[in-house]
């Protein structure tokens, strides 16, 4: 890309990084929502009304009542009065006016640099892409909580979560992406193919592992052994453990299960990621891959720390700021080796 393309661009690509940023912090909220239990606080939707929260002792009681007629509250949240559910209505509240904000930041700059001819043709249909992938995320959420209402179902459940977080987590890495192709000047690129692959290889494995950190959070599997690094006592759960279904089951329900493989993966991203780093070494210093070798082996050894403290800590008060800084270091891992990977593509791959 051209330095006048990259210079007219630039005000574009800034929009993108603020959208970029607010998605993580979304994406934080939500971790917060659910590890709070808030999710199903607010039992219906209305995009404009609902942005503000119930503004008198009235409008709390109807919205409390409501409440009540839920699974939730009937069998788990039975002994709440109104200062609690205030307390899970605030998260839920906010997750939801987030974003909200978040359109307004992506709609109105589109809108002026419409008219600024700031978005040139090849923008258009990425563009386009972007919002349906925007509104796909708003509409998963509206799902997942109407499918705890109206149910016998205490919490919304893991598959969904799942579904979710990671629908967020694409909208996010398609930003990203595409902030680094209007941004990135394709000198600065490395046509580096074994990098590149174990670099794809290492998000493949990031996005499983992903999906069992929204299913370690949605289970709560971390109760069932919260202990590191055997898992309760052992090393390896043995079969009458494991097996106690069918395959796709004892995957996706086993709390122990789910548990195990959330850590094996986790020991198997921090070994790819160390030939990783080995790999960026060799490659010539001005390179940008060399200036950033050691950043994801940091990043991941932070993130195996702060998941043992999630783990031995997940009984106590202080999960939540442990889950949360977990789940923030795996966002920006996903992003760093979003970017790593980009900029191993070469040349004659940007597009």
């Amino acid at each position: 890309m051209k330095a006048n393309s990259l210079s007219q661009n630039r005000p574009v690509a800034i929009w993108l990084w603020i959208g970029a940023i607010m998605i993580v912090i979304q994406v934080l909220l939500g971790g917060i929502t659910r590890l709070t239990g808030s999710g199903l606080s607010i039992t219906e939707w209305q995009p404009l009304l609902g942005a503000l929260p119930p503004m008198n002792e009235q409008a709390w009681i109807r919205a409390f009542n409501q409440y009540q007629e839920i699974a939730q509250y009937k069998y788990v949240n039975s002994h709440f009065d109104l200062q609690d559910f205030k307390s899970i209505f605030f998260w839920e509240w906010f997750h939801r006016d987030f974003g909200r904000l978040i359109g307004f930041v992506f709609i109105i700059p589109f809108i002026y640099f419409l008219i600024k001819k700031k978005i040139n043709s090849s923008m258009i249909v990425p563009m386009i892409i972007l919002f349906l992938l925007g509104g796909l995320q708003g509409a998963i959420g509206w799902i997942m909580v109407k499918s705890g209402i109206g149910t016998d179902l205490l919490y919304v459940s893991h598959i969904r979560l799942a579904i979710h977080f990671m629908t967020a987590l694409l909208l996010l890495c398609y930003v990203i992406w595409f902030a680094l192709q209007i941004s990135v000047p394709r000198e600065s690129l490395s046509t580096e193919p074994s990098l590149k692959k174990i670099n794809l290889g290492l998000l493949i494995l990031l996005s499983l592992q992903l999906i069992y950190g929204a299913f370690m959070a949605g289970t709560h599997a971390a109760y069932a052994a919260p202990n590191w690094p055997a898992i309760n006592g052992i090393w390896f759960p043995s079969e009458n453990i494991l097996n106690q279904g069918s395959f796709i089951s004892d995957i996706t329900h086993n709390l122990i299960s789910i548990q195990f493989i959330h850590r094996s993966l986790a020991y198997l991203i921090m070994i790819v990621v160390l030939v990783w780093t080995f790999k960026a070494l060799q490659l010539p210093k001005r390179s940008f891959l060399h200036s950033c070798r050691f950043i994801p082996l940091t990043i991941v050894l932070i993130q195996v720390v702060l998941g043992v403290l999630a783990l031995v800590y997940s009984l106590t008060e202080s999960k939540l700021i442990w889950s949360i800084l977990h789940q923030f270091v795996a966002i920006i891992l996903l992003s760093c080796l979003l970017i790593t990977y980009f900029y191993s593509r070469g040349e004659k791959n940007l597009s």
